[in-house]
């Protein structure tokens, strides 16, 4: 073997293997993904607030309102020339592109989207985009953790893992709150709960957190400590809490569909940006607190200022009136997903993390106000507390995680003591939206086309399996007039196969199929051989694969509702070959085995 000077990635692999086991290396990578998840929370978060500062805090404070109207198209320009002239990508949003890449890419994702959202999102946010940064960072995360993968040659269940390790990271470094991250890597990416997974994700959001510390000191998006205790007769209230929630939640998926699904009808991209645009700048014109994310909003309700949140309304009505006020906090929970879908109709990028939060909090807030002014309680109820169990019951509806949902705020606040109530009311609304809404909107488009990744392996590992892959196309065809005697000399003697598709000649329609076991009898009978006709033979296959239709999942079905050994498969309305049981099963078993990393 001749000697060539290896570069010093291979020369880093070879000693790797030699010296470093699988687990170990994955245990480091995961160290590294963390600090690149972190870092890129860093960026986005520094690179907003900075944008913000200088339009908000400057040319609104001390020039004119009207730039409300203003800004949101422009930086939604900006955003759209930069993808076209920079990137040369759209990029799209964040955590449903990230789903996308595990069970459509092998976990695999482009190297654009390492950069893509930690440009466009800041810039979308800033000039008052209503979205969150949450998925973009998750995405960067996972871009960068993916990139990594392919260097390393790490195989298609470790990159899944890593990208895992990547929204962990970039959840804890947000939030500051690590187990919460952990949670959310888990039900949003359906990794397994193991052992082999719980190590590398805790590294990676210990790791990201400690990079938000270093970076950003000890400031947090949400810093309030629960002070009012849980009583016990505010249950009812929970369960009600629950029930409200899981209506808005359903109202947000349902409009946050509608409008996408309105954008998506219009052809021209800069179309949808002057739709989405103006129709945003009208929004946050009139309704200032929808601009941008919206924590500070948050925070005044929490902090029980609803007043300092709803101050800049532009109609100047008395806050003095608590009835003015819910009003005001009931116009915020409907618009605010109507400003955040305008948003990324027109091209805009970021998460529906942030929304929902603060979706979430007004409606809670809105519901303890009710609460406590219709004159029906003796004692009043906690508006904070409530506020908080809102967030929890809007996020467990919305993003179908109600376990995150549940440890998010008790982490972040310090709420433990509100465990009960935070449970009661994310089981509620969760259960009841999940009827109604299968899928979350993160996994909506995924789910509609059976292409999610679930908890369930089986369905994950045929959801990852390629159906091209096990397509046999080494039959011979026979047509309905040929005679006994052609089909013994032309397709019999020639095949190697027992089954025989029958084909119309002139469309390549599949007509029915022939065995060979139908043939025996009479195919050793020359008499036999001008005057029988393949017709005579043809039977009716007991089902057929759509290969425009069918996913993995379907086909398995479809082999063990017939029973059959060999099914055939049509493309755009033709014969287009067939598929094996053994083949089928023989991939599944690889499949599940790289799945499973063993």
């Amino acid at each position: 073997m001749p000697t060539q000077k290896r570069n010093l990635l291979t020369r880093f692999l070879i000693w790797r293997i030699r010296h470093i086991s699988h687990k170990q290396f994955v245990l480091i990578l995961s160290i590294v993904v963390g600090l690149l998840a972190g870092t890129g929370a860093v960026i986005l978060k520094n690179f907003t607030h900075l944008i913000q500062q200088l339009l908000e805090g400057n040319l609104i404070a001390h020039y004119q309102t009207a730039f409300y109207f203003i800004f949101p198209l422009i930086g939604l320009t900006i955003v759209m020339l930069i993808m076209r002239l920079i990137i040369r990508h759209k990029v799209s949003h964040g955590i449903p592109s990230t789903l996308f890449a595990i069970s459509k890419r092998k976990g695999l994702m482009r190297p654009f989207q390492m950069f893509g959202s930690l440009i466009t999102a800041p810039i979308t946010v800033g000039f008052g985009g209503s979205v969150g940064l949450e998925g973009p960072t998750v995405a960067t995360g996972a871009a960068l953790s993916s990139n990594l993968s392919r260097i390393f040659h790490m195989n298609q269940a470790t990159r899944t893992l890593l990208i895992g390790c990547a929204g962990a990271g970039a959840m804890s470094a947000i939030f500051k709150a690590p187990i919460a991250a952990i949670i959310f890597a888990v039900e949003v990416f359906s990794l397994d709960l193991t052992l082999a997974s719980m190590v590398p994700l805790l590294l990676a959001s210990v790791s990201a957190i400690t990079t938000s510390y270093f970076f950003l000191g000890t400031d947090i998006l949400l810093p309030f400590k629960v002070s009012d205790k849980f009583e016990i007769n505010d249950i009812p209230f929970y369960i009600l809490l629950g029930l409200v929630a899981s209506l808005v939640s359903i109202y947000y998926t349902k409009m946050y569909t509608k409008i996408q699904d309105f954008f998506e009808k219009i052809g021209s991209p800069t179309k949808r940006l002057l739709i989405g645009g103006i129709g945003l700048g009208i929004l946050v014109y009139f309704i200032p607190p929808l601009y941008g994310e919206g924590f500070d909003v948050i925070n005044n309700l929490v902090q029980g200022n609803p007043k300092a949140a709803l101050e800049n309304n532009f109609f100047n009505l008395d806050l003095s009136s608590i009835w003015v006020v819910i009003l005001l906090l009931a116009g915020l929970v409907i618009f605010k997903i109507i400003a955040s879908a305008l948003t990324f109709g027109a091209g805009g990028v970021g998460g529906i993390f942030a929304p929902t939060l603060f979706m979430g909090s007004l409606m809670g807030n809105c519901f303890a106000k009710i609460l406590n002014n219709i004159g029906i309680l003796n004692n009043p109820v906690s508006e904070s507390n409530f506020t908080l169990v809102g967030m929890t019951g809007l996020m467990a509806g919305v993003l179908h995680a109600p376990l995150t949902a549940i440890f998010l705020i008790a982490e972040v606040t310090g709420g433990y003591e509100l465990f009960i109530p935070l449970m009661i009311t994310a089981a509620i609304s969760f259960s009841l939206t999940k009827h109604f809404i299968p899928h979350s909107v993160y996994a909506m488009e995924l789910g509609r086309k059976g292409d999610l990744i679930t908890h369930n392996k089986d369905h994950a590992v045929l959801t990852l399996m390629d159906i091209t892959t096990v397509i046999e196309r080494d039959f011979i065809a026979i047509y309905p007039e040929m005679d006994l005697g052609d089909i013994v000399h032309q397709a019999v003697i020639k095949s190697k196969r027992n089954l025989f598709p029958v084909l119309n000649k002139e469309t390549n329609a599949l007509e029915g199929i022939i065995l060979l076991d139908d043939l025996r009898p009479v195919m050793f009978d020359q008499k036999l051989y001008k005057e029988i006709k393949a017709k005579e033979f043809m039977n009716s296959p007991p089902g057929l694969i759509d290969l425009d239709k069918d996913k993995m999942t379907e086909v398995m079905k479809k082999f063990q509702d017939t029973a059959a050994w060999n099914l055939p498969v049509i493309k755009n309305g033709a014969y287009y070959g067939f598929v094996s049981k053994s083949k089928l099963l023989t991939a599944y078993r690889r499949k599940l085995i790289d799945f499973s990393g063993k």
